[in-house]
């Protein structure tokens, strides 16, 4: 049985190759610029170079050095750590903070476009800006951070929150989540927007009060957003390297208490400023083993969604 006649035929291969014709620019891009370079990294990563001269074939040798060398080993299990502590920090501070912030604006205030605006605005900033902003309000003499802590009687005179091993990542973190918190903030917000009316009507009838309607009516109604939000500061926290490299370089100071896999495989990659050559291939080698931590932890957060659906 013919489902088409000639017509629709014609007219079903003419809209797949405008859909084709539509598509392919961006595609052509997405490959020069992304799968191109991805899979030459990979392959990269089998070679012994210096980012000059002939590569020599090692095989696999990058990634076993990577893992059983104690100078890259004990630099990359400390940088994945720091990786981790970055992406629950921003989680907790940025997106819960986010969520707060969408449902205040969603309750009427006065200005809430206003508002909106200027919590968007860090995110436009540039990362530099961002983190020269941050080192002066983080400055042990004079910064703004411990001027406001020492007149509500908090005694930190001097204190050097980048300086100090222990503070250091929280402090990066802290002003990586300010910068980006404008992002989910306007997702939540859309979210928001699109729950019915009636669902919240029908929840007062029931007598829940406003706690209580967002814990049974906006938190459910906002589980894909936050499935979003939630990827995507995995992915951006787990390839972080520029607001870390502009408040504490890349050395990840001190003492490597901030350095993450992004600034473990640019001083690899291209040499660090103590003076060690580049390793272009064992920088790519580091690039490989990101990709796939970030490629595992997409498929179980994936995995994990679908079997809470």
């Amino acid at each position: 049985m013919r489902l088409f006649h000639k017509g629709g035929y014609e007219s079903v291969k003419q809209n797949n190759r405008t859909v084709a014709g539509l598509i392919a620019p961006a595609f052509i891009i997405y490959t020069a610029f992304m799968l191109i370079p991805l899979v030459a990294s990979l392959g990269l990563s089998f070679f012994k170079w210096s980012g000059y001269g002939a590569k020599e074939f090692v095989g696999v040798e990058n990634f076993v050095r990577l893992f059983t060398d104690a100078n890259y080993s004990v630099r990359f299990w400390n940088a994945l750590g720091n990786n981790v502590y970055f992406f629950i920090i921003t989680m907790l501070f940025q997106n819960v903070t986010a969520l707060a912030l969408a449902v205040l604006l969603q309750r009427g205030l006065r200005g809430s476009n206003f508002f909106r605006a200027i919590f968007f605005a860090p995110s436009t900033v540039s990362v530099v800006i961002v983190g020269y902003l941050w080192l002066l309000i983080f400055n042990p003499r004079w910064g703004a951070l411990n001027l406001i802590l020492e007149a509500i009687g908090i005694p930190m005179k001097n204190f050097a929150w980048l300086g100090n091993e222990k503070t250091a990542l929280t402090a990066v973190a802290f002003a990586n989540a300010w910068q980006y918190t404008g992002i989910p903030m306007m997702l939540f917000v859309a979210g928001i927007n699109a729950i019915s009316e009636e669902q919240y009507e029908a929840a007062a009838v029931d007598g829940c009060g406003g706690w209580q309607k967002f814990l049974y009516v906006t938190l459910p109604n906002l589980k894909p957003i936050i499935f979003i939000v939630s990827t995507m500061t995995f992915v951006g926290n787990f390839s972080s390297f520029e607001i870390i490299y502009a408040m504490e370089g890349t050395l990840g100071a001190p003492n490597y208490a901030t350095d993450t896999l992004g600034t473990f495989f640019y001083r690899t990659a291209f040499g660090a400023r103590t003076g060690a050559p580049p390793e272009m291939g064992m920088g790519a080698a580091i690039a490989a083993v990101m990709t796939l931590i970030i490629g595992i932890g997409v498929v179980l957060w994936l995995k994990l969604q679908k079997s809470d659906d």
